[in-house]
């Protein structure tokens, strides 16, 4: 397996652990500091910016390669 073989199966397979992962410690976070539903809410829109902005980086690194 060569260096680029694995980085692209780490990014297709491990990437969305880890951020799963990061989903279950926001919500346990949230859970256990009794954030409220609008600090809940807070806490899973930034989280989800940075998961979008990770999505947004792998289209456009798509669409500069076709």
């Amino acid at each position: 397996m060569t260096e680029a073989q694995f980085s692209e199966l780490s990014i297709s397979l491990l990437v969305p652990g880890l951020i799963g992962y990061m989903l279950f410690i926001v919500w346990k976070l949230a859970r256990e500091s009794q954030a409220g539903k609008f600090g809940t809410a807070i806490l899973f829109m930034v989280l989800g910016l940075g998961i979008a902005g990770f999505a947004a980086k792998q289209v456009i690194k798509l669409f500069i390669e076709v």
